[in-house]
């Protein structure tokens, strides 16, 4: 991100934060990892609270990793909290710049730099503190479609989230527009997830129905016999 313009960026709907997630692939990365179980906007501003926080205009891997675990998730917690769960996101952000401190010298986009591929990139980022695959894919996403950071065969190792014109991740947010539709998208999906674990316990509830049935039969024709 750093040898070319700073994309801009519209994941947390606020300028200063957006920016910073432009400019700094620290940013980027921290943003990713506090995308969940909160709204985007939420996770992707938290960056910028931190810094501020910190008293700084950008986040430094060397600095956080340094900061005592308790000092760090009380800067998280102060209200308005950076996340819903503060204290143990703390951690993960701190285990995340350790990582990168001891693996990359604490430079984030050394992670993604040069990696020749897209398998390459999508496993050095499934090896990240925080960073399950599909997390590692939605943002290799994010790197390919909004950071220029596109190695070969980047989209295929995105899986779903690298397809063009998809609203399915953060990975598409380039507005208020497209956040709602994102947004749609995954009230979509835990729909459809909720409709199908609701068909399945009915299906096993009238399989064990039948079982009964057929035992019951059973036993009463052995009776007659």
């Amino acid at each position: 991100m750093s040898s070319k313009a700073a994309p801009e960026i519209h994941l947390a709907q606020q300028p200063e934060a957006d920016a910073l997630l432009g400019r700094s692939p620290l940013a980027a990365l921290v943003g990713m990892l506090l995308d969940q179980q909160v709204p985007m906007e939420w996770a992707f501003s938290g960056p910028y609270t931190i810094a501020s926080r910190l008293g700084a205009d950008d986040l430094d891997a060397h600095e956080i990793a340094a900061r005592a675990p308790e000092e760090f998730a009380a800067l998280l917690s102060e209200k308005p909290a950076v996340h819903r769960y503060p204290g143990s996101m703390a951690q993960r952000v701190q285990q995340l710049c350790h990582f990168l401190v001891e693996e990359y010298g604490g430079d984030a986009e050394a992670v993604w730099a040069d990696a020749a591929t897209g398998k390459e990139l999508l496993a050095r980022l499934q090896a990240l503190p925080g960073f399950g695959k599909q997390k590692a894919q939605i943002f290799l996403a994010l790197l390919g479609k909004q950071y220029g950071v596109r190695p070969t065969g980047w989209r295929e190792a995105a899986g779903p989230y690298g397809e063009e014109g998809s609203y399915r991740s953060a990975a598409d947010i380039t507005g208020p527009e497209s956040l709602a539709k994102v947004r749609a998208h995954k009230q979509e999906m835990k729909a459809a997830a909720k409709a199908e674990k609701a068909a399945k316990g009915k299906n096993g509830e009238k399989g064990e129905n039948g079982e009964k049935r057929e035992k019951v039969a059973k036993a009463a024709k052995s009776s007659g016999n």
